[in-house]
């Protein structure tokens, strides 16, 4: 097995999908040097979690801000300004045109790189059917990301079942983050299109997205060490 390294490390982004600031700090501890980049998407941003955010870029951590932007431009773009002074890594936004144009404007010389969030891992066909939308979710994800790649977008956020697919449209550069990782054995949750760690990698992933396996392991250091040894053996 190859040894794993800070790359690898850092290819690992922990979901702190929880409920309290307090909580979401002690699992940071707990994880120690384990992980080097978390996720703050809405339940901890709306219980006070973005002066986190600033607090672990400040701890030498890299931050995704997991909003996933998406109302009129004006909106979108003062969202993304202020959202921008957090000195976080990548911010999300919903992968509809004016709003990944508006997103991309705004964010200057403030470093976040934008993510399109293409068809959510949680959807599938008949989710879309049901949501008014004519076309599947292959179709519906590769013409988002032909329009996020035209507009400038930095990644896109897609399932690891669209990841080998989606790099063939993208190229090698642009940034593929997946959630919807699931180790070998663990249950699936409310996630409907999931992949392991290695087989993600494998399909062109840049970075996982990893939140219960991890938290709500007896252990979330070691789950989250076996997972940053996957990937170090995916990439190998």
């Amino acid at each position: 097995m190859a040894d794993a390294d800070s790359s690898d490390r850092d290819r690992l982004i922990v979901a702190l999908d929880l409920p309290d600031l307090r909580i979401a700090e002690a699992m940071v501890d707990r994880l120690g040097d384990s992980v080097g980049f978390y996720k703050i998407g809405y339940q901890l941003a709306y219980a006070g979690g973005l002066p986190l955010a600033r607090a672990l870029v400040g701890a030498g951590k890299k931050v995704f801000i997991d909003l996933k932007l998406h109302d009129i431009g004006n909106t979108v773009s003062g969202g993304v300004e202020s959202l921008g002074h957090l000195g976080a890594t990548f911010l999300t936004v919903h992968a509809y045109p004016q709003t990944m144009k508006a997103a991309v404007a705004a964010r200057g010389s403030s470093g976040v790189k934008i993510l399109a969030v293409t068809v959510l891992t949680s959807y599938d066909d008949a989710d879309l059917r049901d949501a008014g939308y004519g076309l599947g979710v292959r179709d519906l994800v590769e013409a988002r990301a032909r329009q996020a790649l035209a507009i400038g977008v930095d990644g896109l956020v897609c399932s690891p079942e669209e990841a080998a697919h989606l790099r063939g449209i993208v190229g090698p550069d642009m940034v593929l983050v997946t959630p919807g990782i699931r180790p070998a054995g663990a249950a699936s949750d409310d996630q409907k299109r999931i992949m392991t760690p290695a087989k993600a990698i494998a399909a062109g992933a840049s970075y996982l997205v990893v939140g219960r396996p991890i938290t709500s392991a007896a252990d979330p250091k070691q789950a989250a060490d076996a997972i940053v040894a996957e990937i170090a053996q995916a990439r190998a």
